[in-house]
C-alpha cells in the first residue's frame, strides 16, 4: 500500500453518508468505543501517545465531576498509521478506521495555528463530526493558554456528543446589557475580569490603554480586550473559559446568560448548555453515580491500521437482466477495479445468485494488470434466484482463504433483488468485524439491505434511474486510511441524452493540485461513438487511443500518461447510431503531489431516515485539507426511488438550514418527497471565474485568553499565530468535483402528486438591528415559502423594551406595520425601516426586535432571532479618538514570556 511518510499533511474526513458513523456508545455512565487516530503524515513519536492517555485521563475525571458524576470515558482505541513501526502491543484493527474516528490528531494546514477545534455543523443538540487536534497541540507545553489538555477535551467533547455552542464569540465580545451596562460575551456574567486595549510590544516594552467607547456602536472600542482576572469563584461555563482552575461546570438555566450575542444562544434559543446536554440522547436514561469515588481511570488499547482488503460481493440474479443492470454493474465494478481502490489493496470478488462463486481469491493491485485479472470474471450472464447470505459468506472465505482477517475487511455488496433470508446471518456479520458497504440496485433490492451497513459502519447507496448511480456510488468507496496519495477523486460524471449523428461538447477543469493517475471514460447503451479529447494545450486523443473493453461491456477508457495538464479539457462525442441514445463520461484522478492537498467535497444527509413530515437537510463540506472553501456552486441531485430527480443548490449563507457563513459548508432544507423508499444523493461543486477562496477562520474551537489579571496586574500569555485580515482568505483555482452522498429512506410520505403545504417558512436567524437617528433599520436573509424554497408570503415584526417578552411572549408584545414590506425570494438580503411611535426615543432607549415569516398555507416560522437596538449618544470625550491620535499608556518591560502590566 503506498505510504505517505514525509508528506505535508493532507485530510478530509469522508463522512459516512447520513450521520457519521461513530462507534461510541454510553453504558453504566461510562463511554466505549471512542477512536482516536492520528494521521499518517504525523511522525512516529511514543510522547504523543503518552500524552493523549494523559489527557483523556484527566479529562475523564474533569468529566465526571462536570456532569455531576453522570458520565466518564472508559474505553478508547488510539489508531496507529500504517506508516509507524509495528509492535507486539498493537492490536488490529476491527471497525475502526481514520475516517470514521471521533477524535483525528493530524497537522494544519498551511500552518494557521494549532487551535483545538470540533467540525461541527448540525442544529443545536446534533451530534459534531470529529474534534481535531495538531501533534503540537499534544506535545507542545507553550500551548497551555487554552487550559490543560483534558479541560480542553471536555469542552470539544460537549461540541461532539451534545451538539451545543461555544459561549464567546470573537466578532461580538462585547454588548449592552438590560442594564445598561457594556459586558464581555461570557457565560456566565459571574466571571470577572477587566477590559484593556493591549498595543503590539516593541523594543522590549509594550504599552496599554483603557478601553474607550465607540460613538457609532456605543461599545467598546474594536481592539478592546475583556481579560478576566486569575482568581475566580465562578464555576461555570466549560462553554466559555474552561481553563480557569475555578470553571468545573457547564452554565445552568440558574447562570445562563440570555443576552450574551453567542452562538450557544443563536442556534439554542437562549437555551445553557447544560439544559440541552441534559435533553441528549446520553442523559435521558443515566443518573448519577452514588457514593464519593471518582470512576476508574480509562483503559486504552492501541490498534494499528492494515493494508486494505476489499472483496466485491456482486448479484447476478435473473432479474438483473433488466434495464441493463448487469452492464451497469460491470462498468462500474471495472471503473472501482482499475482507478478508484487504491494500489496496494488486497482484492477479491464473490458473484452469488441463489448460490455463490467465489470468482477471485484476494490479488494484490499493484497496476492495471492485477485489476485485469479480477475483471476478466465480471459476469456475463444472469439467473437464478438471490442468496445475499451465501455472497456474504463466500465473501468472508475470499477472505480467510488468504490468511487475512475478516475483521476490519471491507465487503462491497450489490443487488437488486429480494430476500427474505437476509436477517439470517445477522448476527455473524456483526460477530465478523467486517465492514460492509451494500449498494441498492432499483425499488426491489431487499429492504434489510441498510441494516448491513448500518451494523457494520459501512457506506449506503442507492441507484435507479441514474444511469452513472453505479459508477457513482463505486467511485465514493475510497480508503479510510487519511492518506491523501491513496484518494480517487471525482471530477465528472455526465449522462448524456444523445440524439442521432449529432455532437456532444462539453468541459472538464484540471486544475493544479490534481492530475496524477487521470481517466476519461465514456459509456454507451448502443454503439460506440465517436470520441475526441483535447487537453488544454491543443494536444488530441482520438477514438483510437480509448481502450474499449474487451468485456463488452459498452465502455472505452482513457488514462492520461504522466500528469495531465492544467486548464480546461474538451470532450466531443459523436453519436453515429440512427436514434437516440445514452452516453456518460466519467472522469478520475488523484493528487498531483503529496505536498499540496486537492480540494476535496463530502456530502451527507443530515439524517439516515426520516420519517415525514419531518424535514431534512443536505450537507456538503468542501474543503482543502482542513480549510474551509468558499465562494463556490454546490449542486444536490436529490433521486427519488421513481426516478424522479430534485436539484437543489446549496448555500453557505448562515441562514436557514445553514447555521455559520462562510465556513465551506453548503446546506439546504430537503422537502420534495415523493412516496416511501429509498432516496439517493450526488454533489456537483463547481469554482469558476477565480471566485473560490480559502478561508483561515475556524469555528467551535476552544478560546485563546491572551492574558489574565492577577493583584492587579496584567499577566500576558504567549501570542499565538495571528490570522490578519488581509491574509484570511486566499484564492483558490477553477476546479469541478463530484461526489455521491449515499442514500437515506424515507417513510410516512405522501404518494406523488400530494401536494399539501405542511412545512412552514425557515425560522431566521440572522436578524439584525440599529438605529438610525429615531429609526430603528433591520436587515435579514429572506426564508421560503417552504423553509428556505420560494418565497413568504408576509413577514410579523414585534417588538419590546425587554427581552423575556420576545422569548415567551411573542403574541402579546408590540406590532410593527409591515404592510409596505413584500417578501423577497428565499436567501436573498431583506432591508426593512421603522419608527416606533409610541416609544419616546432618547438616550440609552433599548429596543428587542423578533421576527416570524408566514407562508401561503398560514403556517408560520419560528420565532427569529431576538435583537437588540440600543440607541446611544455618548459624550464627545467618550468617542473613539482619530487615527493617529496619541493617547497615554503604561510601559513596562518584557520578562520572558509574560508581560507584568500594571491596571490603575
Amino acid at each position: 500500500m503506498v505510504l505517505c511518510l514525509n508528506v505535508i499533511l493532507f485530510l478530509t474526513l469522508h463522512l459516512l453518508p447520513g450521520m457519521k458513523s461513530s462507534m461510541v456508545s454510553l453504558k453504566n455512565n461510562g463511554y466505549d468505543g471512542i477512536v482516536i487516530a492520528i494521521n499518517p503524515s504525523v511522525p512516529e513519536d511514543e510522547k504523543l501517545i503518552r500524552n493523549i492517555k494523559e489527557m483523556v485521563t484527566e479529562a475523564s475525571a474533569y468529566l465526571f465531576l462536570a456532569t455531576k458524576r453522570r458520565v466518564y470515558f472508559r474505553n478508547v482505541s488510539i489508531l496507529i498509521p500504517l506508516t509507524w513501526k509495528s509492535k507486539s502491543e498493537y492490536l488490529k484493527p476491527k471497525q475502526e478506521s481514520y475516517d470514521q474516528a471521533d477524535v483525528i490528531v493530524a497537522h494544519p494546514y498551511l500552518d494557521y495555528g494549532d487551535d483545538p477545534y470540533t467540525l461541527q455543523y448540525g442544529q443545536c443538540g446534533e451530534k459534531g463530526q470529529y474534534i481535531h487536534f495538531t501533534p503540537n497541540f499534544l506535545l507542545s507545553n507553550n500551548l497551555l493558554f487554552y487550559g490543560s489538555r483534558g479541560r480542553v477535551f471536555v469542552h470539544e467533547w460537549a461540541h461532539l456528543r451534545w451538539g451545543v455552542f461555544d459561549e464567546y464569540n470573537e466578532h461580538r465580545p462585547f454588548y449592552i446589557s438590560s442594564k445598561n451596562t457594556i459586558e464581555a460575551t461570557r457565560c456566565s456574567t459571574h466571571m470577572t475580569g477587566g477590559n484593556v486595549v493591549l498595543k503590539k510590544c516593541q523594543e522590549g516594552s509594550c504599552i496599554t490603554k483603557p478601553c474607550r467607547r465607540d460613538s457609532q456602536t456605543g461599545l467598546y472600542e474594536a481592539k478592546c480586550t475583556f481579560l478576566p482576572d486569575k482568581s475566580q469563584t465562578a464555576r461555570e461555563s466549560i462553554m466559555f473559559m474552561q481553563s480557569f482552575d475555578s470553571v468545573t461546570e457547564f452554565c445552568t438555566a440558574e447562570t445562563h446568560n440570555t443576552e450574551a450575542p453567542n452562538l450557544q444562544n443563536k442556534m439554542c434559543n437562549h437555551r445553557s448548555t447544560w439544559d440541552v446536554i441534559m435533553t441528549s440522547d446520553d442523559f435521558r436514561t443515566v443518573s448519577p453515580m452514588t457514593g464519593r469515588n471518582l470512576p476508574p481511570h480509562p483503559t486504552f488499547s492501541l490498534i494499528k491500521s492494515k493494508q486494505r482488503v476489499v472483496c466485491l460481493v456482486l448479484d447476478k440474479s435473473g432479474s438483473m437482466n433488466s434495464e441493463d443492470r448487469l452492464f451497469r454493474m460491470n462498468q462500474a465494478a471495472e471503473i472501482y477495479l482499475v482507478q478508484i481502490i487504491e494500489k496496494g489493496s488486497l482484492a477479491g470478488m464473490v458473484t452469488f445468485e441463489s448460490f455463490a462463486t467465489i470468482q477471485n481469491n484476494l490479488i494484490e493491485i499493484t497496476d492495471e494488470n492485477a485489476s485485469q485479472r479480477i475483471t476478466a470474471n465480471l459476469p456475463q450472464e444472469a439467473n437464478g434466484g438471490t442468496s445475499i447470505c451465501s455472497g456474504l459468506k463466500a465473501g468472508f472465505q475470499v477472505i480467510t482463504l488468504s490468511d487475512q482477517s475478516i475483521s476490519g475487511s471491507e465487503i462491497v455488496l450489490l443487488t437488486d433483488g429480494e430476500d427474505d433470508t437476509i436477517s439470517s446471518c445477522f448476527d455473524e456479520v456483526t460477530q465478523s468485524g467486517a465492514i460492509i458497504h451494500t449498494i441498492a440496485l432499483g425499488p426491489s433490492a431487499a429492504k434489510e439491505l441498510e441494516a448491513l451497513s448500518n451494523m457494520t459502519g459501512g457506506y449506503r447507496f442507492f441507484a435507479h434511474k441514474d444511469i452513472n448511480g453505479l459508477i457513482d456510488a463505486f467511485s465514493r468507496i475510497s480508503s479510510g486510511s487519511g492518506c491523501i496519495t491513496e484518494q480517487a477523486i471525482q471530477l465528472e460524471s455526465k449522462a448524456l441524452n444523445s440524439t442521432a449523428r449529432k455532437w456532444i461538447i462539453g468541459t472538464v477543469p484540471v486544475d493544479s493540485t490534481i492530475g496524477n493517475d487521470t481517466f476519461f471514460v465514456v459509456t454507451w447503451t448502443i454503439q460506440k461513438p465517436e470520441i475526441l479529447l483535447q487537453d488544454p494545450k491543443g494536444k488530441k486523443y482520438k477514438t483510437s487511443d480509448f481502450r474499449e473493453d474487451e468485456l463488452n461491456i459498452r465502455s472505452a477508457r482513457l488514462r492520461i500518461p504522466g500528469i495531465a495538464e492544467t486548464g480546461t479539457w474538451t470532450y466531443s462525442l459523436l453519436n453515429n447510431h440512427d436514434s437516440f441514445q445514452m452516453l456518460t463520461v466519467t472522469v478520475t484522478t488523484r493528487a498531483r503531489n503529496p505536498t499540496t492537498p486537492p480540494v476535496i467535497v463530502t456530502s451527507h444527509m443530515s439524517q439516515n431516515t426520516a420519517h415525514y413530515p419531518s424535514p431534512m437537510i443536505v450537507y456538503a463540506r468542501v474543503s482543502q485539507g482542513f480549510l474551509p472553501v468558499l465562494g463556490i456552486n454546490v449542486t444536490a441531485i436529490i433521486e427519488t426511488e421513481d426516478g424522479h430527480q430534485v436539484t437543489l443548490e446549496l448555500w453557505d449563507n448562515g441562514a436557514g438550514a445553514d447555521i455559520v457563513k462562510n465556513d465551506g459548508i453548503y446546506s439546504r432544507y430537503f422537502t420534495h418527497y415523493r412516496g416511501n423508499g429509498r432516496y439517493s444523493l450526488k454533489v456537483h461543486a463547481q469554482a469558476r471565474e477565480n471566485m473560490a477562496r480559502l478561508s483561515l477562520r475556524r469555528q467551535n474551537k476552544a478560546l485563546y485568553i491572551p492574558g489574565y489579571i492577577d493583584n492587579g496586574k496584567i499577566i500576558l500569555n504567549p501570542p499565538r499565530p495571528e490570522v490578519k485580515d488581509d491574509m484570511a482568505e486566499a484564492e483558490v483555482e477553477d476546479f469541478s468535483r463530484i461526489t455521491s452522498g449515499g442514500s437515506f429512506t424515507v417513510s410516512g410520505a405522501p404518494p406523488p402528486g400530494d401536494n399539501t403545504r405542511v412545512f412552514p417558512p425557515n425560522k431566521i436567524t440572522d436578524l439584525e438591528a440599529k438605529f438610525k437617528e429615531d429609526h430603528i433599520q433591520l436587515s435579514w436573509t429572506a426564508p421560503g415559502n417552504v423553509l428556505d424554497e420560494g418565497k413568504a408570503k408576509r413577514y410579523i415584526i414585534r417588538t419590546s423594551k425587554y427581552l423575556l417578552d420576545l422569548k415567551e411572549d411573542f403574541d402579546n408584545a408590540t406590532l410593527v406595520n409591515t404592510s409596505s414590506l413584500i417578501p423577497e425570494e428565499a436567501g436573498s438580503i431583506e432591508n426593512f425601516e421603522f419608527k416606533q411611535k409610541l416609544l419616546k426615543i432618547e438616550n440609552g432607549t433599548k429596543l428587542y426586535i423578533a421576527i416570524q415569516a408566514i407562508n401561503e398555507a398560514n403556517l408560520i416560522s419560528e420565532i427569529s432571532n431576538i435583537v437588540q437596538a440600543t440607541k446611544l449618544i455618548p459624550p464627545q470625550e467618550l468617542s473613539v479618538p482619530a487615527l493617529g491620535t496619541k493617547s497615554s499608556g503604561i510601559r513596562l518591560a518584557i520578562l520572558g514570556l509574560a508581560v507584568v502590566l500594571s491596571i490603575f
